[in-house]
C-alpha cells in the first residue's frame, strides 16, 4: 500500500485564538460538547503535567508501521499536533526518541497516539507532550504505507485535519474546527460558572442545593424509628 494524502486545506486559528484555548481543560469543552468527543480513557500523557493546544494533522496506517508518521512530519507544519490511528494496538510503538526529535526540530507541539509509545524516559527528558495508550520495548517496521490528513477515529474519537486538539492529565479532547468559536465561548462561560459554584460552595451551600439533587428516600426502616 503506498503512502497517499489528502489534498486538505483548513483555516489555521489565530495565536490569540489558541491562547485563549490553552485555558480551556478538555473537560470543560468535553461537557459543552454534551459530554462527547473525548479520546478513552487508556489515552494519558507520557509525565503528568503535559498539555495540548493545537490543530490536528492526521495519520493512519497499518499496525505497527510508523512510516507514515514519519512522512506526516515532515509535511506538518510548525505548532501543528500530530494524530495518529494506530487501532489501538499496544504491542508494538508507533512513537519514540527519534520519531519525537524529529517532531520537536520541525515544530510540532504535540502528538496522540492511539497505539504505543517506548523511549518514555528520553521523551519526558524532552519535554515533548506525547499522549499514547501504552508504553511498550518493541520498534515499529515500516513500508507499508498509509494515508496523511484523512478523517480518522482515534480512541474512539473523530479526528479530521485541522480540529482542535486538547489534552491534560485527564485525556485528550478534540473540538471540530467547524465548532471552535462556539465551543470556545460556551467553555469560558462554564470555568465563570464553576468558579460561582465553588465561592457558593466556600459559603457554605451543598453540591444537593446547587445541582438540585433530589430528596434521599429512607427505606427498610419505619418513619418512628
Amino acid at each position: 500500500m503506498p503512502l497517499q494524502r489528502h489534498a486538505v486545506e483548513f483555516e489555521t486559528l489565530a495565536p490569540e485564538t489558541l491562547a485563549a484555548w490553552r485555558e480551556i481543560p478538555p473537560a470543560i469543552v468535553s461537557d459543552c460538547m454534551n459530554r462527547t468527543h473525548a479520546m478513552a480513557a487508556a489515552i494519558k500523557p507520557v509525565k503528568p503535567g503535559l498539555r495540548l493546544t493545537g490543530q490536528a494533522r492526521t495519520v493512519t496506517g497499518m499496525a505497527g508501521d510508523n512510516g507514515p508518521a514519519h512522512a506526516a512530519i515532515a509535511m506538518a507544519n510548525a505548532g501543528e499536533i500530530l494524530v495518529i490511528d494506530g487501532g489501538g494496538y499496544d504491542d508494538v510503538a508507533l512513537w519514540g526518541g527519534i520519531i519525537t526529535n524529529a517532531a520537536i526540530k520541525r515544530g510540532l507541539k504535540g502528538a496522540v497516539i492511539d497505539g504505543a509509545c517506548r523511549d518514555v524516559a528520553e521523551i519526558r527528558e524532552l519535554d515533548f507532550a506525547c499522549f499514547a495508550r501504552a508504553h511498550v520495548p518493541s520498534g515499529p517496521h515500516k513500508g507499508f504505507g498509509g494515508i496523511i490528513d484523512g478523517a480518522i477515529s482515534c480512541a474512539g474519537c473523530p479526528v479530521s485535519p485541522g480540529d482542535l486538539v486538547l489534552g491534560d492529565d485527564d485525556g485528550v479532547a478534540v473540538v471540530p474546527l467547524a465548532w471552535a468559536d462556539d465551543m470556545l465561548a460556551a467553555s469560558q462561560e462554564k470555568l465563570r460558572q464553576e468558579q460561582d459554584t465553588l465561592k457558593q460552595i466556600a459559603a457554605g451551600k451543598t453540591t444537593v442545593e446547587l445541582l438540585g439533587i433530589g430528596e434521599v428516600e429512607l427505606i427498610g426502616g419505619s418513619k418512628d424509628d
